[in-house]
Order: structure tokens, then C-alpha cells, then sequence
């Protein structure tokens, strides 16, 4: 069902992980590249951020477990293991080969304007929605007797949650840089909390349910099943990030460029550096690989390893799909 209140504050909470990572520690939350780091390269620039993002299932699980989302039972079968190794390998070889997925490409690199990211961009995501609707019968949710599209609102245990979140977040992007010195140690700190918020903005805003995202992939085969929740998230999740970004880029006085405001946390920024003219078969297959993936299954890295969070039995069959596919 449609959750305008709930997919809009996660999208800030989106929001406040991905740009107080690029604010303070200088860097990009592209998670698919974070979990393969953290697997082949662990180190204080990934593993943190990784820990926070799973951590982020446990204030949610005490507190409102109901924005938890209803994962169907894992079913112990050959075929479903099978298959559900080879969507985790699709993800792994896609995300890696497409050098980024939702988090990197979406919401950091449509927000940066990067030309790069809005090409995989259009790539992955359609090639979900073609794969989605091609299988429309089997992967496409629907709800009961009711449009998808009609809206549904938090309760109050959910609201007070939600809102807390939000408010401890941004105070927390804000507060914790002043308090800490530029170290190695302040900078894992804050990579933790980038990862905690980015996790809890994954959940609140339905990211990390499946059903939403297949939903949204709808549109154009059966209304009553279109759940338009997730274009809150371009409204409220990249347009912030996009007002950050350019406050944050070089300016340009009296015919000279400014040099670039350094990050809070550390000496330099670390922003992608690949153009349009890096683009190659292997970019654009993978892109299309991983939107099949998407479109097959409705999940992402990031929500992925939330649901193995939760799900250890899945989430063992699928990133060890990950791991494989990022060593092809």
C-alpha cells in the first residue's frame, strides 16, 4: 500500500546517512561497493559503515517492530536455493560490473549530476521494470481487495519512532563532527552512524521491502497494483542530496575557481573519478544485469543485507551470489 508518511521520512533518513557521509568522512554511499569491500578489503572506510547498516534492524525490532518488513518464510528446497544463488550472483556480478547500484548511482550519483550514473541508472532500472512485468503474474504483489495505490498512514508508536529517528539523526550529523577531531578514529565513528541512519532510512521508507519496490514496478501492466511510495524517494531523498552536493562543489569568483571546502572529518574528499568516456560493454552489462536481478526479486544490496539480517538462511545463499559474482 501507498505510505506517503512513512517513505517520506525515510527518504530523509536516506538523506541524512548518504550526505553526512560526503559531508564528513568525504566519501560515497554506494553500498554494493561497500559490502564487496568489506568481504575482499575490509578497512576503517567499509566495515564501519557495513555493522551500522545491519545494526539498524535492532532499534526497529525493540521499538516498532512493525516497520520490520513481512518476509515470506524462506522455503528449504534445492530449486529455491538455487535460484536464490543465482539472483545473489546477479546482484554481486551486476553491481560490480555497473560499478554501483540504487544507493551509488540513484541517490549519490543522480545527486552529484553525474552523467555516468544516470545512464546505469536508466539502464538497471529499466531493465527492472521490463523484467518485472514480463513476470508480472508471479513477482508483482497485490493488495487483497484493495488498490495498491491508496494510501495508508503510520500509527502513533510508528509516528513517535519514525520522527525520533529523524530528529536524533540530523542532530547527530551535526553535533557528533563538532565533537569529534579529524582522526582515524572519528572518522569510523561517524561511518558507523551514517550506516545506522542509512539502514533505519532503508526500512522506514519501504526500500527494504520487497513488495513496495515490485510494486512500484507496476505501473503500466495493472493499476490496482502500482504502490507509488518510492518516487518519494526522488523527491525527498535526492533532491536534498542534490541542494548538499552543490553547496559543497567548488564555486567560481571573479573569473577564478575556489578551492573546495575539505570534508569535516578528514583531509580530502573521495568522490568517484570515472567519466561517461569509461563507459564499456561490461558497465552496461552489468547494469542490465543487476536491473534483472532487481526487477526479478525487488532487492537491492542494501535491503539485501538487511533481509539477511533477519533471514541468515537466505541471506547465506544470497551474498555468497554476491561474492561469487564480484569475483567474475
Amino acid at each position: 500500500m501507498f505510505t506517503p508518511i512513512h517513505t517520506t521520512l525515510g527518504s530523509l533518513l536516506l538523506f541524512q546517512g548518504s550526505s553526512g557521509l560526503l559531508i564528513h568522512n568525504g566519501a560515497i554511499f554506494g553500498i554494493s561497493s561497500l559490502i564487496s569491500g568489506s568481504v575482499f578489503n575490509p578497512s576503517s572506510d567499509n566495515v564501519p559503515i557495513v555493522a551500522g547498516l545491519m545494526s539498524s534492524v535492532i532499534p526497529v525490532y525493540l521499538l516498532a517492530p512493525s516497520l520490520i518488513p513481512n518476509y515470506p518464510h524462506f522455503p528449504v528446497s534445492w530449486n529455491s536455493a538455487a535460484a536464490t544463488l543465482a539472483v545473489g550472483f546477479l546482484l554481486g556480478w551486476g553491481t560490480k560490473n555497473g560499478r554501483g547500484c540504487t544507493s551509488g548511482h540513484m541517490l549519490c550519483g543522480l545527486s552529484r549530476l553525474s552523467a555516468r550514473s544516470l545512464i546505469a541508472t536508466t539502464l538497471f532500472f529499466s531493465t527492472a521494470l521490463i523484467t518485472a512485468n514480463v513476470f508480472g503474474d508471479t513477482v508483482i504483489p497485490t493488495c487483497d481487495a484493495t488498490p495498491c495505490y491508496l494510501p495508508i498512514y503510520p500509527s502513533r508508536s510508528e509516528s513517535i519512532f519514525m520522527i525520533a529517528s529523524l530528529l536524533l539523526a540530523s542532530l547527530a550529523n551535526h553535533i557528533v563532527p563538532k565533537i569529534l577531531q579529524r582522526s582515524k578514529e572519528s572518522k569510523t565513528m561517524f561511518a558507523y552512524l551514517a550506516g545506522l541512519e542509512f539502514g533505519l532510512g532503508l526500512l522506514i521508507s519501504g526500500m527494504a521491502d520487497a513488495n513496495k519496490v515490485l510494486g512500484f514496478f507496476a505501473l503500466p501492466t495493472d493499476w490496482a497494483r502500482f504502490d507509488p511510495s518510492l518516487a518519494l524517494i526522488i523527491v525527498f531523498g535526492i533532491g536534498p542530496s542534490l541542494m548538499t552536493y552543490l553547496s559543497k562543489k567548488p564555486g567560481r569568483s571573479s573569473g577564478k575557481e575556489k578551492p573546495a571546502p575539505k570534508p569535516t572529518l578528514v583531509e580530502q574528499w573521495r568522490l568517484p573519478t570515472a567519466t561517461v568516456a569509461d563507459i564499456d560493454w561490461r558497465f552496461v552489462a552489468g547494469a542490465m544485469a543487476f536491473g534483472v536481478a532487481w526487477g526479478l526479486r525487488g532487492t537491492c544490496p542494501g535491503p539485501a543485507l538487511l533481509r539477511s539480517t533477519i533471514q541468515p538462511m537466505w541471506g547465506l545463499l544470497t551474498m555468497s551470489g554476491c561474492i561469487l559474482g564480484n569475483l567474475l
